[in-house]
């Protein structure tokens, strides 16, 4: 493209060698080039990543310009993978290989020019090449990431990285050319322009306040054009196009001039490493996971931190460079939760940061050099500053020591932070009122950074910086503000979180309606129920999300305050008084404010909020005539031109208090009598008393402490009006001494701090204890008694701050006179109200602190879940399935079931809402917690145990249920869908109704149940009554976590095996073809990147809907589950860097019980550590993909992989890429070698695509299929189980073998058509034959036959055949029949030396379950309140198949009904009667009693053996019309299997319809019974659909 106007160029070392501007690339750069730096050859190198966009319309640029100006340059080109793994040694070889190869004709010469497309990778390499190749040759550099554009690509350092550290080889190599076309930023992906954007901060930190205040000013504008897609293109900046360019330019020519200045880094360029000591040892040990630039940004913060803490920098300057950094999107702290998830919380310790430091190329030897900050905009010096280890390790430490160092003539005058109350307060009331206001003096930490960014996300205001962040000028909106949509996050913020939950009633619709506050875990605890009461009876649209009565909050937009009459509980914050006081004057009408339930907590806060109102305009009347009334008129706040907000006095109590503990003088200069603070009287009313001397005028506090060691303890103070400051008095009064045995301080009033960021009340009594001083908790406050400050023991672990400020702050002041030093955890913590504590402690009271790493807590592994005879605890909401799924668990398991609230009921002598009722919730809770602690007691072993919903809302009982799963025990979470729930909870009155709204509760209570259990069981389909999950998916879930179920072991023992990869995005609307694609696989892979979660769109699915996946699964195929999150880089649709959803996501794999969990060994080590150790009986796939072709399997490269696997798996998958077959015989060499080197574990080993499909064929183990019904194949080349099958069989590996159907007569025997036709479908080369036979004997030679594979056996050889075999299944003796014979391929026959061990079982049964089950039959599940029965219909040989089918499904009683009692009575005692429940029905009145009696079990299924070519007997008829014309429940659907084939309609089946049953035809069960034995003979379990269309005739064999 050309340019109307001249790019703009910047002058760098005397030259104008760097060109900015857009569209750069292809005419113009040519152009330029042939000019400026000619040259007969280019060589245009850059990655793979950008070669096949940028390179093609370079290449016809150039061809078009080179013919136009009839030169004979030439242009040839080199890509190179993409990455920092590329800017190394072999890389670099590699290169200059290609360079001097006799391919490059002619050869590529000294006056060669390279031209270097990429980021900084490149340009540092590609340099370093120039620099190198024949001595040196010309280079350009054209940079395509902003990163590059504004560092990197300027200046000339060219490197390459080592082992050792990065950019450690390399040379000064000034290039030609720099081509900056700013075009490249609108394909640049958002987190790499994010990243680029800390390099343009950093120097307009060091160097330019204009430039910084910009980058302040247009944050928002330029985030909104950088969050665009890149695929938006050339529209992507169009609306700050010239900001970018104006930014860009800034930051050149800051470089471009100190390179001039300081070409080779002698000190001044030091300056642009700002931010890179640091931040190069964070990205020296998270990298590739966090970027350069979000490391940079972190080490910026940190650094200036250091300054801070050295000095030379004030505090105002270090938030307003975090602010910045933050309003970009980079993070500002190693803890940030963005760093912590794309890093999986990779660990590392100080001394490897400092370390890494230590390699850091401005060191002067081992000092460590770092850029100090004076100023925005300026440096401490023109160069870098050396700074002590110690004094890094504070800033660079999650935990500090305080050791005893002050003097004893210290006089300090120390100005705190602003207040904190009065800070956010002012914002509110700025933001509300209307015109600008310069706020001084304004708190710098977490919370008002909190209440900055909500009201500007509201739009409530805008703020701008003066004087470097000494000054906030507010600009309000007049109370005009729009709800935001998004969550508002406030942290652990509970100021901004009260009075941003009334600020937000009054935000009107904009793009959303609603607005949604939140918080961390502390802060959802918080309360906050009162204000939200209160704002909702005046009219305000605000509601709880999760627990009621705390955060997050759903605020409705346009609702607003109506005004009048409030009445608030104002008896736990005065904080909610506020937060309504201040939002009144914009009601509809007057606000009568009256505060009840007794006295207000902290009124000084409240008059303190009545004073700043009238300060910006509005005046608010105390009632003289009702007490604790306000009256609040209508108005909007007017601000003044200038609001100065006084130090914090709560803050003030700490160095105050460390005067009065070391003997030593403070003053603090602008806290006095006159402050607004009830703070500020913590001198006059506790120090004094304590022995302190006092001087307090209206403006300032001065105390002077006693000598050390002399604090008198004071009997009793009541600290309401300086609730805050009670931590601070515990702290002296834990060294207070009266010379009395017990030197006790009474501390009342303080009922408040129970509800702050944690129970201070109950900190202050756990952390003093570790001193040795003992305290004891009040009602509303707490008793010290104090001891000699010489007998303080050094606190085991440290002090535990509960990540609260105010903890730390005041155990620090105890730490200047503790003997040991005090190690002070959470360090970070001060950052809520003083950001620059610890480094008050070292400047003016020469406090010495060491950083140190906390003492690491080692964790106890989970034990892995062995089989055991421990109850097993269910836990769940009511109406989730818990009963129904505890009575399936114990009969399953063969044990006890027992419902805890029915044990309640039985041991009050009274229902559960009898008992709430007559003696409340909080007697209910008690009684239930009582029986769960009997019931633990008691019934510990062989019990399944259902606990009531509510058991999770006790403490106590939450403990319980934590120990007993962390003791190895079972506590499994029962989960139904919510609506399911409330659905059945309309219809069930057995329990009392909730209190609150079910779904609040759901909320509330679903962190304790994850809490309190290991395990979980999702139910997926629901009805009228209590929920019947499926009995197979909940046997084999039980058999899994219990350990009664090794899949793995039943795996190993195939000589052959595969599981499918499920590519569907929805299991459950997959469910139809589920079955169909399973066929012939013996485990079935949940591909859960693959999945598409309606409700979060091109996001990772949700944990819920996952859940639910699962759930589905398991209920729809009876195949082991492979649970696999597959990564991008791996070959699947996760993204690479979201470790923490993968992790979350495999753990609740772990908790669902899946039998396999695919585990890449790519994720970082402490995922696949947490993984591995929690796997309990979850096997686990070490996997590692390989989709570029890196490796190979005869080079050894795979070997490192294989290594790593062992350490985490019991199977490993390694899947490589095959260009030639030979790979695929390297591969089979590899799998030998791993064999044998580890016989046990066994390997998946495979190659992608086309060329690799051999390796599949030849993998034994597990391997990897697709089908043709599903949507795409997971992986290139894969193959169907049928079509690897058939190529085995063609190869020889699968022999032929030959099956038969015995028996007399079988010639119209549909089997041989219906098992061929499967043999086929399959991929098996065997067949299927008749052989009719009436005598076994004969039989002899076909059965030891070493091709025979097994047989179908019918009458009359169902008995006798049992003669020739070696072994009977149970349920073939039981029945008394045999009808299949399995070939045991493991075993010899121990009566038939060196043939095969031969099996009899009898499938009859298992095709009348599948077909029962398939036309809906119900299952009585055990302890039902309303049992199924069932009746059979003859006394034959199938009567028997068909009381054992019945049986087996959980039917009872059974009927059995037919001609001759003898015969009936006979089979009826061939059965157990301890298992069976057998009735005869011989009478009318035996048949009247079943259908009249009161409560009897109504009949569901019918099972008719009769023959069907005769006339049914007359009494047996007549019985039938009576049992068949009795009324089931309305809409219960009866079943009647009639057994025999012939007639298609016998008359039983006549008879059964013309009551309204349902029959189904016994030719259902011979595909049915068939699809059993063909499951038996080979291992694969057919479709029931497919041998039914062949015994139908429905489908052509």
């Amino acid at each position: 493209m050309t340019h109307s106007t001249e790019p703009t160029k910047v002058s760098i070392l005397g030259k104008e060698n760097i060109v900015v501007d857009y569209n750069l690339w292809g005419t113009y750069i040519v152009h330029d080039l042939l000019t400026n730096v000619p040259s007969a050859t280019y060589v245009l190198i850059t990655d793979t990543n950008l070669h096949d966009k940028y390179v093609p319309p370079f290449e016809a640029s150039f061809s078009d310009v080179v013919a136009q100006r009839r030169s004979n340059a030439r242009l040839l080109k080199y890509q190179i993978p993409p990455g920092e793994t590329s800017k190394s040694r072999v890389t670099k070889a590699d290169i200059e290989d290609w360079l001097l190869s006799d391919e490059r004709d002619p050869p590529c010469d000294t006056k060669s020019v390279i031209i270097a497309l990429g980021g900084g990778v490149i340009g540092d390499m590609i340099g370093f090449v120039a620099a190198t190749f024949k001595r040196g040759v010309r280079f350009v550099q054209v940079p395509t990431s902003l990163l590059a554009m504004v560092d990197s690509s300027i200046g000339g350092k060219t490197a390459i990285d080592t082992p050792t550290g990065k950019n450690l080889i390399g040379a000064f190599w000034q290039p030609s050319k720099i081509y900056i076309d700013l075009n490249f930023l609108n394909t640049l992906p958002t987190r790499e322009f994010i990243n680029g954007m800390a390099e343009v901060i950093k120097t307009a930190a060091i160097w330019d306040e204009e430039e910084f205040d910009r980058l302040e000013r247009n944050a928002s504008h330029i985030m909104a054009a950088i969050r665009a897609p890149p695929e938006a293109g050339d529209q992507r900046l169009s609306s700050v196009q010239s900001i970018i360019k104006s930014l860009v330019l800034g930051s050149v020519k800051v470089k471009a001039h100190v390179v001039s200045e300081d070409e080779r880094e002698g000190g001044l360029r030091n300056l642009l490493n700002f931010g890179h000591s640091i931040g190069h040892a964070y990205e020296g040990i998270l990298t590739p996971q966090i970027l350069h630039g979000e490391c940079v940004s972190i080490g910026m913060v940190l650094e200036a931190a250091l300054a801070r803490h050295l000095g030379v920098l004030d505090g105002e300057a270090v938030a307003r460079l975090a602010k910045c950094l933050s309003s970009y999107g980079l993070p500002t702290s190693p803890s940030d939760s963005v760093v912590r998830r794309r890093s999986a919380n990779k660990h590392y310790t100080v001394n490897q940061l400092v370390s890494v430091m230590g390699a850091d190329k401005k060191n002067d030897g081992k000092k460590k050099r770092i850029v100090l900050l004076a100023g925005i905009g300026r440096t401490f010096k023109r160069e870098a500053t050396v700074v002590s280890d110690r004094d890094i390790r504070v800033i660079l430490s999650p935990a500090v020591i305080v050791e005893p160092s002050t003097t004893t003539s210290l006089n300090v005058s120390c100005t705190p932070p602003g207040s904190k109350s009065i800070s956010n307060r002012a914002l509110v009331l700025a933001a509300l009122g209307k015109g600008e206001c310069r706020i001084k003096n304004l708190l710098h930490s977490d919370d008002t950074e909190v209440m900055l960014n909500a009201l500007v996300k509201l739009k409530g205001a805008t703020f701008a910086w003066e004087k470097s962040g000494q000054i906030l000028v507010v600009r309000g909106n007049g109370g005009r503000l729009e709800a935001h949509g998004e969550e508002l996050y406030l942290g652990n913020a509970g100021t901004a979180s009260r009075f941003l939950a009334t600020v937000a009633t009054l935000a009107a619709s904009g793009t959303k309606d609603f607005s949604i506050l939140t918080g961390n875990e502390r802060m959802k605890k918080r309360p906050i129920g009162p204000l939200v009461e209160a704002l909702q009876a005046n009219g305000a649209g605000i509601e709880f999300l999760e627990s009621t009565g705390s955060l997050p909050l759903n605020v409705k937009a346009g609702h607003g305050m109506k005004g009048g009459d409030i009445n608030l509980a104002a008896t736990i914050s005065s904080q909610y008084v506020s937060s309504l006081l201040m939002c009144a004057p914009y009601a509809d009408k007057d606000v009568t404010l009256r505060l009840i339930g007794g006295k207000p907590i902290s009124q000084l806060y409240i008059d303190m909020t009545t004073a700043m109102m009238a300060s910006f305009g509005i005046q608010v009347q105390k009632s003289t005539t009702e007490q604790h009334t306000y009256h609040i008129p209508r108005g909007r706040y007017v601000n003044p031109p200038e609001y100065v907000i006084e130090s914090d006095a709560s803050s003030a109590t700490y160095p105050l208090a460390i005067a009065a503990i070391t003997g030593t003088t403070c003053t603090v200069p602008n806290i006095g009598s006159a402050s607004l603070q009830g703070d500020a009287r913590f001198a006059v009313d506790v120090l004094r008393p304590m022995g302190c001397t006092v001087e307090q005028t209206k403006t300032s506090t001065t105390v002077t402490g006693p000598p050390k060691g002399s604090l008198r303890p004071i009997e009793e103070v009541d600290m309401e009006p300086m609730t805050d400051a009670f931590l601070t008095a515990s702290i002296l009064a834990a060294v207070a001494q009266n010379g009395q045995s017990k030197s006790t301080t009474r501390i009342t009033g303080i009922a408040n701090q129970r509800v702050k960021e944690c129970n201070r009340i109950k900190a202050m009594e756990d952390e003093l204890a570790k001193f040795g001083v003992t305290c004891h908790q009040l009602n509303d406050g707490i008793e010290i008694n104090g001891i000699p400050y010489t007998a303080l023991r050094k606190p085991l672990g440290g002090v535990h701050c509960y990540d609260d400020h105010r903890v730390a702050m005041s155990f620090s002041v105890l730490g200047t006179v503790a003997p040991h030093g005090t190690l002070i955890q959470e360090r970070e913590c001060v950052g809520k109200t003083w950001p620059g504590w610890w480094d008050t402690l070292r400047q003016p009271f020469g406090v010495e602190l060491e950083g140190v790493d906390p003492e690491e807590i080692n964790q106890v592994s989970a034990k892995n879940a062995q089989q055991s005879d421990k109850s097993i605890l269910i836990i769940g909401m009511r109406g989730a399935g818990k009963t129904t799924t505890g009575g399936l668990a114990a009969s399953l398991l063969g044990w006890q079931f027992v419902d805890l609230d029915t044990l309640l009921e039985d041991t009050a002598g009274q229902t559960i809402p009898k008992i709430i009722e007559a003696s409340g919730w909080d007697e209910f809770r008690r009684l239930e917690l009582a029986v769960l602690q009997k019931a633990l007691h008691e019934k510990g072993k062989k019990h399944i145990l259902a606990c009531g919903g509510g058991v999770v809302e006790i403490p106590e009982a939450r403990q319980l249920l934590t120990n007993f799963h962390r003791a190895g025990g079972l506590v499994i979470l029962v989960q139904r869908d919510i609506e399911d729930i409330m659905s059945f909870l309309q219809i069930d009155k057995t329990r009392p109704a909730y209190v609150d709204n079910l779904r609040d509760v759901w909320l509330r209570r679903r962190p304790w149940y994850l809490e309190c259990s290991n395990y979980q069981y999702y139910s997926t389909k629901a009805g009228q009554v209590d929920v019947a999950p499926p009995l197979d998916g909940l046997g084999r879930f039980l058999k899994t976590v219990t350990g009664r179920r090794q899949a793995l072991s039943q795996i190993k023992v195939k000589e052959q095996s595969y599981f499918v990869s499920l590519t569907v995005p929805d299991v459950a609307a997959a469910a139809p073809i589920l079955e169909e694609v399973a066929v012939g696989s013996d485990a079935v892979e949940l591909r859960v990147d693959l999945l598409e979660d309606p409700e979060r769109k091109s996001k990772p699915p949700s944990m819920e809907f996952v859940a639910s996946q699962v759930a589905v699964l398991r209920c729809s195929s009876s195949l082991p589950i492979i649970f696999t999150v597959r990564s991008q880089s791996q070959g699947g649709k996760m993204p690479d860097d979201a470790h923490e959803d993968i992790h979350n996501l495999l753990n609740l794999a772990l908790r669902m019980g899946v039998e396999f969990l695919d585990l890449e060994i790519s994720l970082p080590e402490d995922v696949l550590r947490s993984i591995s150790e929690s796997k309990r009986n979850t096997k686990i796939i070490a996997s590692h993909h390989d989709p570029n072709n890196t490796l190979s399997w005869s080079s050894g490269s795979w070997v490192p992989h294989y290594n790593k696997a062992l350490l985490y798996g019991d199977i490993i998958k390694l899947v490589g890429v095959a260009k030639t077959q030979s790979s695929n015989l390297s591969l089979l060499q590899f799998r030998s070698w791993a064999l044998t080197a580890h016989p046990s574990i066994p390997i998946i080993a495979i190659n992608m695509g086309i060329e690799g499909q051999l390796s599949r064929i030849q993998n034994p183990f597990l391997t990897p299929v697709s089908h043709s019904a599903l949507p795409f194949k997971a992986a290139p080349g894969q193959l169907s189980a049928s079509e690897i099958r058939t190529a085995l069989s063609l190869h020889g590996v699968i022999k032929p073998r030959n099956f038969y159907l015995f028996g007399k007569p079988i010639s119209q025997s549909k089997s041989p058509a219906m098992h061929n036709y499967l043999f086929r479908e399959t991929g098996l080369p065997h067949q299927y034959h008749l052989h009719e036979a009436d005598d076994p004997s004969t039989l002899e030679p076909i059965i030891r036959n070493p091709n025979f594979g097994g047989a179908s056996v019918t009458i009359p050889l169902k008995l006798p055949i049992v003669d020739l075999l070696d072994e009977v299944s149970w349920a073939a003796e039981t029945i008394g029949a045999v009808n299949t014979i399995v070939v045991d391929l493991s075993r010899s026959s121990p009566t038939h030396a060196g043939k095969p061990y031969l099996v009899g079982h009898n499938t009859d049964w298992t095709g009348m379950r599948v077909v029962l089950s398939n036309a809906g039959a119900p299952i009585s599940p055990p302890n039902s309140k309303d049992p199924k029965s069932a009746l059979v219909i003859g006394g034959g040989g199938t009567a028997r198949a068909a009381i054992y089918t019945l049986n087996q499904m959980g039917y009872s009683p059974i009927y059995l009904l037919g001609r001759s009692r003898e015969k009936l009575q006979t089979v009826m005692e061939s059965f157990p009667a301890e298992d069976y429940d057998i009735s005869l029905i011989m009478t009318r009145e035996d048949a009247v009693n079943i259908t009249q009696r009161e409560n009897a079990s109504p009949i569901a299924v019918a099972i008719g053996t009769i023959p069907a070519d005769k006339p049914i007997d007359a009494n047996v008829e007549a019985l039938l019309d009576i049992l068949f014309g009795a009324g089931g429940k309305q809409n219960e659907k009866r079943i009647l299997l009639e057994m025999a084939y012939k007639p298609a309609i016998t008359p039983l089946m006549t008879m059964a319809e013309k009551s309204g049953w349902t029959t189904v035809k016994g030719l259902e069960v011979l595909a049915g019974q068939g699809v059993g034995q063909f499951e038996l003979w080979t291992g694969i379990k057919p479709l029931l659909r497919d041998a039914r269309a062949v015994v139908f005739g429905e489908k052509e064999v």
